[in-house]
């Protein structure tokens, strides 16, 4: 019980000054742009920016952590992920399709050595296999 409350208060403590705020939520700001990025390129981390995010605001902005946590498009997917509760099969089928259309096109369409194309083969599976292993979000 006291570890649970110990990690909720340090989870939303104020930094020690107003320097410290301002540049957790810019910084924030910054991991939520990269999370967008992240949500549309193929191999860029959307979990991990966002998840950066949330923390820089609960340590700075209670109104932008608020609008994180409850925005429509990433809130309940921060949620669930933060409470390991899992991720919906639709976002996973998703998710592994765009990567592969997209590595897909990448290696048929640039005209780059075959070590690149391997590489970029080995990137899709390891990041086929992680999505794969993350626990499916069953519906109640």
């Amino acid at each position: 019980m006291d570890i649970e409350k110990n990690n909720n208060q340090s989870e939303h403590q104020e930094p020690a000054s107003r320097i410290n705020r301002i540049a957790l939520t810019f910084a924030g700001h910054a991991f939520v742009g990269l999370g967008i990025i992240g949500a549309i390129l193929p191999l860029v981390p959307t979990t991990v920016f966002l998840l950066l995010a949330a923390t820089c605001y609960a340590r700075s902005s209670p109104r932008f952590y608020h609008w994180l946590m409850h925005n429509r498009y990433f809130g309940s997917y921060i949620k669930n992920y933060k409470e390991n509760q899992g991720t919906p099969l639709s976002a996973k089928i998703f998710s592994i399709s765009i990567l592969w259309i997209t590595i897909l096109a990448s290696i048929f369409t640039a005209k780059t050595p075959w070590y690149v194309n391997v590489i970029l083969i080995l990137i899709a599976v390891g990041v086929s296999i992680h999505l794969i292993m993350i626990k499916t979000l069953k519906k109640n």
